[in-house]
């Protein structure tokens, strides 16, 4: 028995395969403070009288989202360079909103007085400079004690080149305080650029005790083998790896929607799809041009995560998010959230602020007795006091302030979709809305509207898409590995060995899951760019991959930076599954724009012709 877990901020959501193959789907309210408890009732509901330990979860979990939104994570202390420990607080030059006077920047994880200077010192190519003593080193395993840790995070200067400097420091805290959660960034990022894998290195640590915490209660309650974690990059991965690199489960649950999104829209016909995810807390969109858009780039709450990850866009919009009045006058929504405990003011838990979710029941959206299928009763009466507040506040009548606040929602994740699609060169009028989440069929039809979407995908069990989507996906593990040099000097021989020893070690853990050799199958990436050039682009490697990366260029000097290895199994991971009566193969629904209202032309102004490597010519936008 198998069964997808998506633990989202308000619900959690399951489905279970029946013996038939039917899908059998739950929700049950989210536990925030235990989300464990929420798991537990929920398989108890799905899966009565059955032991624990006899199910196999797939899980989608917010536990390490939530620890880094909410700073509630572990007491860090971070190891660098010595004349290095800023680094993470200085962060890039680049400034989101250049002309702000007042902006502010997210606060370091670790407090000056918590960064500590390690005297050492290696070179771009791996070279000592500055030897790690035992003298040095002890000292720094004193002043960590003194300062009573929860987490260590351990990230020196070109690393990546040579690790020993690290691990010496990992074994002498262990020694000294076993159980200590202890990360060097050779074990979690071992690639270039300082700031990034500082960062990433440091949310590893701060999230990894909560972390860590949650799947060993999971372990606890369904064994070890009974627990998969599907991982931000759109792979199931297993428990030890995610105790290791919790950081990989940042994106865990926006993964599964992601993936379930994109098959579903297969399977309707079409792989140019917009994803989008409305839930109770967030709204995730996602545009998968003809496959699942992968990034090793992403950000939380503004810290940079350097890791491969599904290139998903998050904002605080979902139907939990609450109305307010701002200091200017205007209506706004979330990012604040009612969450599941008290809920939107309908739930009749105690609720006291207008949500997205009430001023839908109030305009008659919502039908109160058929809320979750029946299971659970909204009450508009309590929803009616509040929206009348609200209207007096903003100097508009009930009914204005509840549609102001759907559109003000609305204008939100309309942003979201705009910078995944026209702000990187889409025309959404070339894509399908696949829309999912709680409230995702709410909202679908207007924001399909307003950017000319030609069609609405619904697909059946919307509300729990993402939860089928943690079945759906395969077992996967990525590394990588940088080494600065150009193509020039490039040894085939060390480039190939290099890439086998990548795949050695992912594949070697797939291994140990079950996988066969046969069921193993990898991918190889370059990271590259011209000289001078400031970032680089991933290159599927094969014979040709430098003339991949000159297509329309001019020739020029080109640098090899980093290779990445992936690595995916098939075979005892992925439940085969199939949806009988009201099938994913359902007709999409289309979205028009109803008279009087035509679609924005914004979406259509600016455009250009190119080409993509398939050969065939689509629209882009350069603007909108």
């Amino acid at each position: 028995m198998i069964v997808g877990i998506d633990a989202g901020g308000t619900f959690t959501d399951f489905v279970f395969p029946d013996a038939g193959g039917d899908l059998q789907r739950l929700k049950v309210a989210s536990t925030p403070d235990d989300p464990a408890r929420a798991v537990l009732e929920g398989l108890e509901r799905l899966l009565p009288g059955s032991p624990h330990r006899q199910i196999r979860i797939v899980h989608g979990s917010t536990v390490a989202t939530n620890t880094l939104l909410e700073r509630s994570g572990a007491k860090l202390v971070l190891l660098t360079t010595e004349g290095f420990e800023d680094v993470i607080e200085i962060g890039r030059q680049a400034r989101r909103n250049i002309y702000d006077l007042a902006a502010t920047k997210s606060r370091p994880l670790a407090a000056a007085e918590d960064r500590i200077g390690v005297p050492e010192r290696l070179g771009p190519h791996g070279e000592e400079w500055i030897p790690l003593d035992d003298a040095a080193a002890d000292r720094v395993v004193e002043a960590v004690a003194a300062r009573e840790p929860e987490s260590v995070a351990i990230c020196l200067l070109h690393s990546y080149a040579e690790s020993e400097h690290e691990l010496e420091l990992v074994r002498r805290l262990r020694e000294r305080r076993p159980g200590l959660f202890v990360t060097a960034s050779c074990e979690v990022l071992p690639e270039f650029r300082e700031y990034e894998r500082m960062s990433t290195t440091a949310i590893n640590a701060y999230v990894g005790p909560v972390t860590v915490a949650y799947l060993a209660g999971l372990t606890k309650m369904l064994g070890a083998d009974g627990v998969r974690i599907m991982g931000s990059a759109g792979g199931v991965i297993s428990l030890g790896a995610a105790s290791r690199r919790p950081v990989a489960t940042i994106l865990s649950g926006p993964a599964a929607g992601a993936v379930a999104g994109f098959e579903i829209g297969c399977r309707a016909g079409t792989n140019h799809v917009i994803t989008f995810d409305m839930g109770g807390t967030s709204t995730d969109v996602s545009l998968c041009d003809g496959q699942l858009p992968h990034t090793s780039e992403a950000e939380v709450d503004g810290l940079p995560i350097r890791l491969p990850v599904l290139d998903i866009h998050t904002v605080g919009a979902g139907g939990g998010s609450i109305a307010w009045r701002d200091p200017g006058g205007s209506l706004r929504v979330g990012p604040a959230s009612a969450g599941a405990d008290p809920g939107p003011i309908c739930y009749g838990a105690g609720g006291d602020t207008v949500t997205v979710t009430d001023a839908n029941l109030y305009l008659g959206r919502l039908l109160p007795d058929r809320f979750l299928g029946g299971e659970r009763v909204l009450y508009p009466d309590l929803v009616v006091a509040s929206i009348e507040v609200l209207a007096r506040r903003l100097d508009l009548e009930p009914r204005a302030a509840a549609e102001g606040v759907l559109r003000v929602a609305n204008v939100v994740m309309e942003r979201a979709i705009r910078v995944i699609s026209l702000e990187r060169g889409h025309d959404p009028r070339d894509f399908t809305l696949v829309c999912f989440g709680g409230a995702g069929g709410l909202h679908a039809a207007e924001l399909a509207r307003s950017l000319a979407i030609p069609r609405v995908l619904v697909p059946p069990g919307a509300g729990t898409l993402s939860a089928f989507g943690t079945l759906l996906a395969e077992p996967a593990r990525e590394a990588s590995r940088s080494i600065l040099t150009s193509c020039a000097r490039l040894d085939p021989t060390l480039l190939e060995a290099e890439f086998e020893r990548l795949e050695a070690e992912t594949g070697r853990e797939l291994e140990d899951e079950g996988f066969r050799g046969s069921e193993l199958r990898f991918k190889r990436s370059l990271d590259m760019r011209y000289v001078g050039q400031g970032f680089e682009l991933s290159v599927p490697y094969g014979p040709d991959y430098r003339a991949r990366h000159c297509a329309g260029h001019a020739p020029e000097t080109e640098a090899g930076r980093t290779w990445r290895a992936r690595s995916r199994g098939r075979g005892t991971g992925t439940p085969r599954l199939r949806v009988r009566g009201r099938g994913a193969r359902g007709p999409a629904v289309r979205a028009r724009a109803p008279a009087g209202r035509p679609p924005d032309p914004r979406s259509r102004d600016r455009r250009r012709v190119r080409h993509d490597d398939r050969g065939t010519t689509r629209r882009a936008v350069r603007g909108g």
